[in-house]
């Protein structure tokens, strides 16, 4: 075997384990902010916990693509960012529910659940992290993780004003804003991928 068919299948196998702590990681973080989120009330929870499950269905889409053709990678790559969209919009239209029929938010909920959501995406963003530059499906899982810590402190960052101001506006908010972050990667992730497919 060549060195270079050696080093492939070493990065390959990294990349299956990586992906595999990343999928595990976020599904059960959509658990616990879903539940803490339909709980507290928290719109920022829920699509934040939307935001997991995206980013879930992402890694488990992304370890078929490893070790496959860059095209077969692209196309895994353009579904990654489909279901970011479709899963942005969800966390849109709850908010705009919550919005429309009233919500009372716990800020302890939001802090405490958005702090733990924070933790687990940084270890997610230390462990992609060393695949930024690589293939456009590792790309894209780097580009959730990094959204979902910013997602994160905002979850955080909405507890804390509804504590402060007793208003549920800091959470619909917040809410919006994890929303559109999350279609707005989507989006990102369907240029790449375009790119990747005329680069083949």
């Amino acid at each position: 075997m060549s060195d270079c068919e050696c080093s492939l299948e070493v990065t390959d196998k990294e990349q299956y384990k990586v992906l595999w702590w990343l999928l595990l990681i976020n599904a059960m973080m959509f658990v616990v902010e879903l539940a803490a989120g339909l709980l507290s009330e928290s719109t920022a929870l829920i699509a934040d916990s939307l935001d997991m499950l995206a980013d879930a269905s992402v890694y488990a889409i992304s370890l078929y693509a490893v070790g496959k053709s860059a095209g077969q990678k692209a196309g895994v790559a353009f579904t990654s960012g489909i279901i970011e969209i479709i899963l942005g919009l969800a966390a849109g239209f709850e908010v705009v529910d919550k919005l429309l029929h009233g919500s009372e938010p716990q800020s302890f909920y939001m802090i405490s659940v958005g702090s733990l959501a924070l933790l687990a995406n940084s270890v997610c963003v230390w462990l992609i992290a060393r695949f930024r530059d690589g293939d456009v499906h590792m790309r894209a899982s780097y580009i959730f993780s990094k959204n979902d810590v910013i997602a994160n402190l905002g979850v955080v960052t909405s507890g804390l004003l509804v504590a402060l101001l007793g208003s549920n506006i800091p959470d619909l908010l917040i809410g919006m804003l994890i929303a559109l972050v999350v279609t707005r990667g989507g989006i990102q992730i369907l240029k790449e991928s375009r790119e990747a497919f005329r680069d083949r």
